[in-house]
C-alpha cells in the first residue's frame, strides 16, 4: 500500500504541475487571471458534485468549524490567484521553487499561529531555504524583480493556507476540498461581471481552459487518496519531485530552463525541506525504538 500511495502522490503532483502550466499558457494568451481561476473552481465543484456528493450526501457538508473552513477557502483562492499571476511573469520551474518556501515559512510562523515550537533542525532548514531563495531571486538574475516579490508574497500566503489546513484537520479531507472549491466558485462568480471579457481563443485553448477544473479535481483527489493509504512523513520527501515536473514542463512547453545559479538555488530550497523531513523521520523512528 505504501508504494501505491507514493505513485498516486507523485502522479497528483505532476497533474497539478500541468494545471500550473495550463494557467500560465492561458494567461499569456490574454485570459484574465480571475477568469482562469473561475473556470478552475467551477469545474472542480461540478466534478465533486457529480462524483463525490452522491456518495457522501449531507455528510460532505459537516464541519466542526465553518468559520475556519471559510478562512481556509479564502486563503486557497488568494493562493491560486497569486500563483497564476506569478507564473505570468516568471518561468514555471522558478515559480514552483519559490512556492516551496511555504513549508519553511510555516515553521517560522508556527510558534505564534499553531503554538508549535520548531526544533533546531527546522530553523536550520528555514535558513538554508532562505539562502536558496536569495540565490533564485538574486538581483541581476533572470527573474524580474516584480515577479520575485510576488513570488515571496505567494509563498507567504501559501504558508498561511497550510496553517489553516492544519486547523481543519479534524474534518474529512474531501469536506475541506469541497468547501474550498465551493467558496472559490461562489466568490469568483459574484465578481465575474467585473472581470469578464470576450475571449478570442482557439478550440485547443478553450479545451485547455475547460480542463483546469478537471486537472485541479483529479490532482487533489489523487493527493487525498495517497495520504489515506500512506503515512504523511513517507510522502513528504516526494513533494520535491514537483520541481522536476515543473522544470520538465517548462522546458517542453515554454522552452525555459533555469540557469546554473538559479538551479543551485532551487536545489538548496529542496535540500532544506528534504533535510528537515529526513531528520523528522529519523527522530520518529528513534522514538519508536526507544519506546519498544
Amino acid at each position: 500500500m505504501s508504494q501505491l500511495g507514493i505513485v498516486l502522490h507523485v502522479c497528483g503532483l505532476w497533474i497539478l504541475s500541468s494545471l500550473d502550466a495550463s494557467g500560465k499558457l492561458l494567461v499569456l494568451a490574454g485570459v484574465p487571471v480571475l477568469m482562469v481561476a473561475w473556470f478552475r473552481y467551477v469545474g472542480h465543484v461540478v466534478l465533486m458534485g457529480v462524483f463525490v456528493l452522491p456518495k457522501r450526501g449531507r455528510s460532505l457538508f459537516r464541519t466542526q468549524s465553518l468559520s475556519r473552513q471559510i478562512q481556509r477557502s479564502v486563503l486557497m483562492i488568494a493562493t491560486t490567484l497569486l500563483f497564476f499571476h506569478v507564473l505570468s511573469m516568471v518561468p514555471l520551474a522558478e515559480g514552483t521553487a519559490m512556492n516551496f518556501m511555504a513549508p519553511l515559512l510555516l515553521m517560522v510562523l508556527a510558534p505564534w499561529l499553531l503554538g508549535e515550537r520548531p526544533a533546531w533542525h527546522r530553523w536550520a532548514g528555514v535558513l538554508l531555504g532562505f539562502v536558496g531563495m536569495l540565490v533564485v531571486i538574486r538581483p541581476g538574475g533572470q527573474l524580474s524583480t516584480e515577479g520575485a516579490i510576488w513570488g515571496v508574497v505567494t509563498a507567504s500566503t501559501f504558508a498561511l493556507f497550510q496553517i489553516s489546513t492544519r486547523r481543519v484537520a479534524a474534518d474529512d479531507p474531501l469536506t475541506s476540498n469541497f468547501y474550498g472549491g465551493l467558496l472559490g466558485a461562489l466568490v469568483l462568480s459574484a465578481l465575474l461581471p467585473f472581470f469578464w471579457k470576450q475571449l478570442d481563443l482557439t478550440i485547443w485553448q478553450w479545451l485547455l481552459l475547460a480542463s483546469t477544473g478537471l486537472s485541479g479535481f483529479v490532482g487533489h483527489w489523487l493527493q487525498i487518496t495517497a495520504y489515506s493509504k500512506t503515512n504523511a512523513t513517507l510522502l513528504a520527501p516526494f513533494n520535491y519531485l514537483q520541481i522536476v515536473s515543473a522544470t520538465t514542463l517548462g522546458w517542453l512547453i515554454f522552452g525555459q530552463l533555469p540557469d546554473a545559479a538559479t538551479a543551485a538555488g532551487m536545489a538548496l530550497i529542496c535540500c532544506a525541506g528534504l533535510g528537515v523531513v529526513l531528520v523528522e523521520v529519523w527522530q520518529q523512528r528513534l522514538r519508536k525504538r526507544l519506546a519498544a
